[in-house]
């Protein structure tokens, strides 16, 4: 583990990659900015904004950016993992292949979701890539450009170090970004993850042209959805109340900028998942997630319903109004 932070390199530059990188250069800190599209990043340095994933946003001349991963990660002392989780397992088979030291970095995540194949989470796809490096993840209720325009914005990182965790929120905190620090790091992979799902279930209720009852319950029976699946994981029930669960549950449900909700309105008005899907730059993570969430709910017989209704619904193209209807004829039960 470094002693002294002085380099960050953040792995994606999409819009909650370059939010941080943004945040960082803010502070001080010298940052590199990797993107997997040399053409693409041509544009970014020219314009010093990202029109794809951040519109509106200047990137400070502080920011370097680049598409050699090696010279990236060389001299980083933090290493922020900001790739979309159906491009991780690549990813991190790229950056072991570049052969750099990873023994005192300290590898943080931002990436919400789980992989459909393996069913890991990401610390644990890290693991199996690069062995024990020092983890840590990041997550809360972050739209990115809330973040990047300085709106007040909180979130919660998580390390088994509680160490680990006290350096990465003293290098992220700020006046408008307020960290708090956890060790469930379990809890928090999954609150960040599954909540996607639940915020897509909401968009279909919007979608349909539903009211704010049927939102409230979707939000609230998806919370105890996510808790009971992380319970089953070894999660702490009391992580999935905080920032990285009914925190970003509630964002990500509500907000006319949330990926996730909006893929999920225009589910409820017809739409099919390919349709949506194909006309989109930015990745909705829910979309995968709720493959891999739905596979662990049955191998571990956790009864997850909502969860369910929007597998069916991406999956088997099942009509959203038969979905809500086969969950409010579910037999009845106590709270």
């Amino acid at each position: 583990m470094p002693t002294k932070i002085q380099n960050i390199a953040i792995i994606g530059d999409g819009g909650w990659g370059t939010t941080l990188a943004v945040h960082l250069a803010k502070k001080n800190y010298p940052v590199k900015l990797w993107g997997p599209f040399p053409e693409y990043l041509k544009e970014v340095r020219k314009t010093r904004t990202n029109s794809k994933f951040l519109s509106g946003i200047a990137i400070p001349q502080e920011v370097l950016i680049t598409d050699d991963l090696k010279e990236s990660l060389t001299d980083a002392d933090i290493i922020v993992f900001a790739v979309p989780s159906k491009y991780a397992t690549q990813v991190l088979k790229n950056i072991k292949k570049t052969n750099v030291d990873l023994s005192k970095k300290i590898f943080l995540s931002v990436t919400k979701g789980i992989d459909t194949k393996s069913l890991l989470r990401i610390s644990q796809i890290v693991q199996k890539e690069l062995g024990d490096v020092s983890f840590a993840v990041l997550s809360g209720p972050t739209i990115a450009i809330e973040v990047a325009k300085g709106i007040p914005s909180t979130a919660v990182v998580a390390s088994r170090k509680i160490k680990t965790a006290k350096i990465i929120q003293e290098i992220f905190n700020s006046s408008s970004f307020r960290i708090y620090t956890n060790t469930d790091v379990i809890g928090v992979e999954l609150g960040g993850s599954i909540k996607n799902i639940i915020a897509i279930a909401c968009g279909v209720c919007d979608g349909l042209g539903f009211g704010s009852n049927t939102k409230a319950a979707i939000l609230t029976r998806g919370l105890a959805e996510m808790a009971r699946l992380g319970k089953a994981f070894g999660a702490k029930e009391k992580t999935f109340v905080g920032l990285s669960g009914l925190g970003d549950l509630v964002t990500t449900c509500v907000s006319p900028q949330s990926r996730n909700r909006s893929v999920g309105e225009q589910l409820g008005k017809g739409k099919t998942i390919r349709h949506i899907t194909s006309s989109m730059d930015m990745v909705a993570e829910g979309v995968d997630t709720v493959i891999a969430v739905y596979k662990l709910s049955e191998k571990h017989h956790v009864t997850m319903p909502i969860t369910t209704e929007v597998y069916h619904i991406i999956t088997k193209n099942k009509k959203p109004l038969l979905a809500v209807s086969d969950l409010m004829s579910r037999k009845m039960k106590s709270e």
